[in-house]
């Protein structure tokens, strides 16, 4: 089976033909960035008509590189949500046109079931079962997945998710769009003794996450130390940042360890945007270890939106005869515990 992903749930327009049983033949993904740092953050009705402009010529392109004809495609999965609705209509609308066009299925998908099985696309993913860490500008979730499609929410955020608080933290010092990444970098010049975050919600059992606390005390930091110009120094910046960076770090992988240890399970899967993060993947590596326990990634090209999660996951669906009306429908907001089970394990 040949299924073409579509992801227009944000501001990353990615295209992805999947075959299961060669594999991903060909991906291209389309980055909104530069249209949107001119006002520090996504503005959807700009993301949604940029996607217009983009999915078809991906589309083609992506057909181009893998080889292969519209006739060869089996099937069409597109993100369903959650997500922005302007930018989920257009690819809903759009797979379900060439599907219709075609003749094929087509299928919606979870967004962040994308992420959570990305790694399933590497060349050791991991088995089931697992516990999985969401981690995204939109989401931070703790997952118990016992089998494809049959997840147990273990804890999230009650506020903002850590990609989140990334962001605001990036704009308190200043910092352009996208900030979470150029914290990161902003942070490796700091020092590691200067300052020290709280690691909220740590001290009390539990798996939710709370970071508005943490960016308050951020906020805070910054002001104290702030000069005429309303900014610290600059070591005092790289230095905030490597202060809240190893906070939101410690926290996810305090969390983690504890999933594990509640749950047994000696596998964790940690995907979305934040999964990238240099720092965090150090100190999971060695908290896990210390435990026995793995720790599976995507590759980075598959830890930010992509089409080739949306395909992938699409194809798992749709290889255990899971079917869906013809009618375009989108969910901004989906939980993924009401997702249905396949069975597979």
């Amino acid at each position: 089976m040949l299924v073409l992903g579509i992801e227009t749930s944000c501001d990353e327009t990615g295209v992805a033909l999947y075959d299961a049983s060669r594999g991903l033949l060909a991906h291209r993904l389309f980055s909104q960035i530069a249209l949107h740092a001119e006002y520090g953050g996504v503005v959807p009705e700009l993301a949604s008509r940029d996607h217009i402009r983009k999915l078809l010529p991906l589309i083609d392109e992506v057909i181009v590189d893998a080889g292969v004809t519209a006739q060869d495609i089996d099937a069409v999965a597109y993100t369903k949500g959650p997500g922005l609705i302007g930018a989920l209509l257009v690819g809903a609308c759009t797979g379900r046109a060439l599907a219709l066009g075609w003749g094929v299925p087509a299928i919606g998908v979870h967004h962040m079931e994308g992420h959570l099985l990305a790694p399933q696309l590497e060349a050791a993913p991991p088995d089931y079962p697992f516990v999985a860490l969401l981690v995204s500008g939109g989401h931070t979730q703790l997952i118990e997945v016992k089998a494809l499609g049959e997840y147990t929410l273990l804890g999230e955020s009650l506020d903002d998710a850590a990609g989140e608080a990334f962001d605001k933290a990036a704009k308190m010092l200043d910092l352009d769009y996208p900030g979470g990444p150029r914290l990161a970098v902003l942070a490796e010049g700091g020092q590691a003794d200067r300052f020290r975050f709280p690691r909220p919600m740590c001290d009390r059992p539990g798996l939710d996450f709370s970071f508005s606390g943490l960016k308050t005390f951020t906020l805070n930091t910054v002001t104290k130390h702030a000069q005429t110009d309303g900014l610290p120094d600059d070591q005092t910046c790289s230095d905030i940042a490597y202060a809240f960076q190893e906070a939101v770090a410690d926290t996810l992988v305090i969390k983690c360890r504890r999933a594990l240890e509640q749950t047994g399970l000696k596998r964790l899967v940690v995907a979305g945007g934040v999964s990238a993060n240099t720092r965090l993947r150090e100190k999971l590596e060695i908290a896990l270890s210390k435990i026995g326990a793995n720790v599976f990634y995507a590759r980075h090209e598959f830890c930010t939106d992509n089409g080739a999660m949306i395909a992938y996951a699409g194809c798992q669906r749709l290889l255990a005869d899971q079917q869906e009306p013809l009618q375009v429908t989108v969910r901004p907001r989906w939980p993924m515990t009401e997702l249905q089970g396949l069975g597979v394990s």
